[in-house]
């Protein structure tokens, strides 16, 4: 299922770091990202030393799946997408009839994943507060998703209004009150429109479920009038589903070979088969969510038939006759005057004789 599908959930596989800097395991991620059918595979591109500064810590999640004494420089490096793989990896994810995204995490990857014709970027959560990060994401041209984890409301209107400001300027701004100058202007917002999607998301890797909070993408979408969709890290298949149910049009899900693998992202991932069954799910809710009409489905006509009642005679009843409450009741005929017409009839002549049973006619 293609992005140009505009009412189909994107579903977008993130390898992110999962190749653990091997070139190999990257193709086999994106050979595992088309079996499952999704719509793009993502990796992440950056510089590690640009990045993180030697004396970074890591997060509480990536104490726990890494060697707890490296810097998260150190680790890092390790996970670097080299420049050299981008275009095998692009042609390659191509070929299997998927596209190629990449996040990057600094001006100069930003610069390079431009250069390769990137359909889209994703903005990930930890930059959605980089104002000129943002800015030169913004300036690209290209329609952005950003991802809204650790995220108040007020951060998430900042992010837009700078990404509004880019859209309409070509300098940088002098200061916030320019960016916000420029976010009143009822046309600035409007740029927005069909050109960003906000992902709810909860940035801890896994996400419990007590935190996921799924009613926020509601919120998202009722605050700003756009797109919304769900990065998720909970373990297992049920929310990013759920999400689709909520109106999510962005799907992101980590996914890994083997989750047994060493690095900080492999446990809040899905391994192959589940990701295949994820997609499967989301692919049947979009088939049973429908649309707005409440009308019979073309399976049901055959039953409507069938099930449906109309007024048959309670009793026997003679020619002519006044028709009496007691003369008249329901039942399944196939055919004739449907119950509601039943009151009608009462106080009414019989145009002819009704045996028990019978469908009255009038």
């Amino acid at each position: 299922m293609k992005q140009s599908d505009k009412d189909a959930v994107y579903i977008i596989a993130e390898a992110g770091v999962n190749h653990n800097g091997e070139r190999d395991l990257a193709f086999a991620l994106v050979d595992a990202a088309a079996a499952a059918g999704v719509d793009a595979v993502k990796f992440q591109t950056f510089n590690a030393a640009r990045l993180a500064s030697k004396t970074a810590p890591k997060a509480a999640y990536q104490k726990q799946s890494t060697d707890e004494s490296e810097s998260q420089l150190v680790m890092l490096k390790k996970l670097e997408l080299p420049q050299a793989w981008h275009v095998d990896l692009q042609r390659y994810a191509r070929q299997k009839g998927i596209e190629f995204l990449s996040t990057a995490f600094d001006p100069d990857s930003l610069i390079f994943l431009s250069e390769l014709g990137m359909p889209l970027f994703k903005v990930p959560s930890g930059e959605l507060t980089n104002g000129p990060l943002l800015w030169q994401f913004a300036r690209t041209g290209k329609r952005l998703i950003l991802s809204t984890g650790m995220a108040t409301l007020a951060e998430v209107e900042q992010g837009l209004a700078i990404v509004a400001h880019a859209l309409a300027s070509s300098r940088e701004p002098a200061d916030m009150n320019e960016v916000w100058r420029s976010w009143s202007c009822r046309e600035a917002r409007q740029r927005l429109q069909g050109h960003v999607t906000l992902l709810h998301c909860t940035s801890q890797y896994p996400t419990p479920w007590s935190e996921v909070n799924l009613r926020a993408m509601d919120t998202l979408a009722h605050a700003f009038g756009l797109d919304v969709g769900y990065s998720d890290h909970t373990e297992g298949c049920l929310i990013p589903v759920a999400a689709v149910a909520r109106g999510a049009k962005v799907i992101e899900k980590h996914f890994t070979l083997d989750r047994s693998l060493p690095g900080p992202d492999h446990k809040a991932s899905l391994e192959p088969d589940e990701l295949k069954r994820m997609v499967s799910d989301i692919r049947s809710l979009e088939l049973a969510l429908g649309d707005t009409c409440k009308a019979p489905q073309a399976s049901e006509w055959d039953t409507r038939h069938a099930a449906r009642q109309q007024v048959v005679a309670a009793r026997e009843i003679a020619a002519g006759a006044v028709m009496s409450r007691e003369d008249l009741t329901t039942a399944r005929s196939g055919m004739g005057l449907p119950p509601t017409a039943l009151w009608g009839l009462v106080g009414r002549r019989s145009s002819r004789a009704y045996r028990a049973g019978e469908t009255v006619e009038s």
